[in-house]
């Protein structure tokens, strides 16, 4: 074989396998959108009420005082403790579940000309019960504290619901049907039915306070409400017949 004809053979090669890449790379571009049409991806969701089944309770206690008189300040936010501790337990709360936290003292701002320098002290009380409404009545009843000399207040008031991830579960469940009822909607208008689900995926969860709009990317957990809703979504993909 002379040098041209080897050289043509090649080059015919070359031509043949570039053609080929093209005619399989249209082909699998038109397959692939074929394959896109005949699939349509919803969002489904699923949304319940829930009772909260579990209050959290912080109360806080502070008190003010100069450094010479320091030793008062740390009697005075005792007394405090003290008379919270019996507002607890008169209330039904068992001294095993109140839990204290150690004494915080920081430096305050002194104004100028002060003789003393002053300093805060601080303390919290945090309880923890299933007793919901006993948890909230208490709450009522901390600043009547005031009266017998105490300077405190509920730094917050927190409602949880312990059977999320039980929950979660079977909402995954209600939101692939909700998913596929959006789904057969759609495709009665283009005179088409839905097959099987081909991928699925959740979202967050939203623990919201009833009737709220206010959902997070992210997901949300009101702990502001005794009453929640809990919704969770789904995206899924449906195969088209």
């Amino acid at each position: 074989m002379n040098i041209k004809a080897k050289d043509f053979s090649i080059n015919f090669i070359g031509i043949a396998l570039i053609i080929s890449a093209i005619v399989f790379g249209s082909f699998y571009y038109f397959a692939q959108l074929a394959n896109t049409k005949d699939v349509l991806s919803v969002t489904g969701s699923a949304k319940t009420k829930v009772t909260s089944d579990q209050a959290k309770l912080v109360v806080s206690l502070s008190r003010t005082a100069v450094i010479s008189k320091l030793s008062l300040g740390y009697a005075d936010i005792a007394n405090d403790l003290a008379l919270t501790k019996k507002l607890l337990e008169d209330s039904g709360i068992d001294s095993s579940i109140i839990v204290e936290s150690p004494v915080s003292m920081y430096q305050n701002y002194n104004k100028e000309g002060a003789s003393e320098a002053s300093y805060g002290l601080s303390q919290t009380i945090t309880v923890q019960s299933s007793d919901v409404n006993k948890i909230t009545e208490i709450s009522k009843k901390v600043p009547d504290l005031a009266s017998q000399g105490a300077i405190v207040s509920v730094q917050s008031l927190e409602y949880y619901y312990s059977g999320l991830p039980d929950l979660r579960v079977s909402l995954l469940s209600d939101a692939i049907k909700d998913a596929k009822l959006r789904a057969e909607k759609i495709a009665e208008g283009t005179g088409r039915k839905v097959g099987s689900v081909q991928e699925a995926s959740s979202g967050v969860v939203q623990v919201l306070t009833p009737n709220s709009v206010e959902v997070s990317d992210y997901g949300s957990y009101d702990t502001s409400s005794i009453e929640k809703e809990v919704m969770v979504t789904v995206k899924a993909s449906f195969r088209l017949k």
